[in-house]
């Protein structure tokens, strides 16, 4: 399974790149990273249907789609492994992760989602979820292997 995560906005350099890349480093499945950003002075909802565009567009064909907003479900570790174990043992070639701009993720993205996920009631800095959700895989992962990282 080849894993994507496809952002609005800018990387910098920083301890949240250094964080995403270490968990990236220890995950079995390749995991890219693709960032998008609308260039022209766009606001509101012109600017949210522009990223939604843009984050559907970078898409690999067929990918299951997890699109990363408040309103989505909450899901325990051991529950979001047993969903990365489902897709995986289900044949599921590309697994793509979507997180939106600072408005959030237009509708259309939130249709399109196989699973719309809350990383809980938190906002979190923009720069610092790539660093969750690599986390978060990676402990699915030594979930479903059992090995100890993970200890419930």
């Amino acid at each position: 399974m080849r894993l994507t995560l496809i952002a609005v906005g800018r990387r910098k350099a920083g301890p949240e790149q250094s964080l995403y890349e270490q968990y990236r480093g220890r995950l079995p499945w390749p995991l890219d990273l693709k960032l998008v950003e609308e260039k022209k002075p766009l606001t509101g909802a012109k600017l949210m249907a522009r990223e939604a565009e843009l984050l559907l567009g970078a898409l690999p064909d067929g990918a299951t789609l997890v699109a990363l907003d408040e309103r989505g479900k909450s899901l325990a570790s051991p529950d979001l492994a047993e969903k990365l174990r489902r897709w995986r043992d289900d044949g599921v070639r590309d697994l793509a992760f979507v997180i939106g701009g600072a408005d959030g993720l237009d509708e259309a993205v939130r249709r399109r989602a196989d699973l719309v996920l809350a990383l809980g009631p938190q906002t979190w800095p923009h720069q610092l979820v790539p660093a969750l959700i690599a986390e978060q895989v990676y402990r699915a992962h030594c979930i479903l292997t059992g090995h100890p990282y993970h200890r419930t």
